[in-house]
């Protein structure tokens, strides 16, 4: 950040002392034009009275300052203070045609004598003739010289500049690389005052998450403890009675079917804890494909018919195809569980409506039952880890509590929304919401 500072700080100064030096030299070169120009039409007027009185004697008299061209009115050349004579007429030339039409005239152009670029001034003299006074460019250029004590000046200033914006940016930024995040204090630079506010309400939000996470991992952690504990009791009590002798004939048949029972309880259990450990470490990679959840629902539904006719409760499918990108694994577990709760918690001879609807931005699955529903309180925590609405109810079902928390980052990792609206005694309608 100082670098930034500094480096746009230095450009604007450097832009600045630019502009003005070239606004100067530039104004300091047309006035030391205009000035030349003044010279040789002074000197063109002394000339001319000259050689009216004394012919080119005055002319060579003179020295060499200047050239001085005489010419006549047809624009050949009668003399010339640098070069012999015979000279290429010099009638075509700007200056010379307009002092014959206006009496003076003046330019630049490249001299074809001597091949540079030259300034000259041309006067009409009164019998008619034209007198010519002529300065290389350059020695414009040298009066420029005269200022060149300007250029230090602003090399100096330009140095000046560099140390004061790297002062400028350091005193900026220090009071940010010193703003103690633990403690800030709005005091020490009061710009600084949103940007402290934001951090102190982001660290809040830090704690409070972690907090809450804390809270959620030991919550998790006593669920998981209790869940397990459970059967593993049921499953000692069991074999430590098998293996005293006390259970004898059908009851040994019975005791065995109650181990089945829990262990594969517990198997589950462990499953759905493993699945939700994947998906909250987002370890879950397979390739997308393309899924029709019309199809998928399908399926799903067979596969629950048995379960489904054994609590006399009926299952309909509704909607058109609608393909999406997902990972079909994952998305089949989702529309499962949620079925299965549906069928689970319904009424003997209720009913169960998958519906899918492919809308212009969006795919709906929902699962609708006729069930005993879920009271208003409870419907923010169903999708929590191990929490159940009745939980002597859940007991007499089954289930590991893990289901619709299953659903809800299955969810999340696809990108879609959860949506549900439930009334006592009336149903309950679970809504996945997939974008595009």
């Amino acid at each position: 950040m100082t670098k930034t500072i500094f480096r746009n700080t230095f450009l604007v100064g450097l832009s600045v002392l630019l502009l003005c030096g070239l606004l100067f030299f530039g104004m300091q070169y047309t006035e030391t034009k205009e000035e030349t120009y003044a010279a040789l039409q002074q000197e063109a007027v002394y000339a001319e009275q000259g050689l009216m009185l004394s012919g080119t004697e005055y002319l060579e008299a003179l020295g060499h300052v200047n050239r001085i061209t005489w010419i006549n009115a047809d624009g050949s050349v009668l003399y010339d203070s640098e070069f012999s004579l015979p000279i290429a007429n010099q009638g075509g030339f700007a200056e010379v045609r307009s002092a014959l039409g206006t009496g003076e005239g003046q330019g630049i152009r490249k001299s074809e004598s001597s091949g540079v670029s030259t300034m000259y001034y041309a006067r009409k003299c009164e019998d008619g003739t034209v007198l010519r006074l002529s300065r290389p460019l350059s020695a414009v250029r040298y009066a420029l010289l005269a200022v060149s004590p300007v250029l230090w000046i602003l090399v100096l200033v330009l140095l000046i500049s560099g140390v004061l914006a790297f002062r400028a940016a350091t005193q900026i930024v220090r009071p940010i690389n010193d703003l103690d995040l633990d403690h800030p204090d709005a005091n020490t630079y009061p710009e600084l005052a949103p940007l402290i506010g934001k951090i102190q309400e982001q660290k809040l939000t830090i704690q409070e998450e972690v907090a809450q996470r804390e809270s959620l991992r030991r919550e998790f952690s006593a669920n998981v403890s209790h869940e397990l504990k459970t059967p593993l009791t049921s499953i000692s009590g069991f074999a430590e009675l098998m293996a005293q002798g006390v259970v004898e004939g059908d009851k040994i048949q019975e005791f065995s079917r109650d181990i089945f029972k829990e262990s594969q309880r517990m198997i589950t259990l462990v499953e759905d804890i493993i699945k939700l450990s994947k998906l909250d470490e987002e370890a879950i990679e397979p390739e997308r494909e393309t899924i029709d959840l019309y199809e998928l629902a399908g399926s799903v539904l067979d596969s629950l018919g048995p379960v489904a006719e054994k609590q006399n409760v009926s299952l309909k499918l509704t909607g058109e195809p609608a393909e999406i990108s997902g990972v079909y694994q994952l998305l089949s577990e989702m529309v499962y569980n949620l079925c299965d709760n549906a069928i689970k918690y319904n009424r003997p001879g209720g009913s169960v409506t998958v519906d899918v609807t492919r809308l212009e931005a969006e795919t709906r699955l929902a699962v609708s039952d006729t069930g005993i529903g879920i009271p208003p309180e409870h419907q923010k925590r169903v999708f929590e880890r191990f929490y159940r609405v009745d939980k002597s109810h859940s007991k007499e079902i089954g289930g590991t509590g893990l289901g619709l928390s299953i659903v809800k980052h299955g969810a999340q990792f696809h990108g879609a929304r959860v949506d549900l609206t439930s009334e006592p005694d009336v149903g309950t309608t679970v809504t996945l919401i997939f974008p595009g």
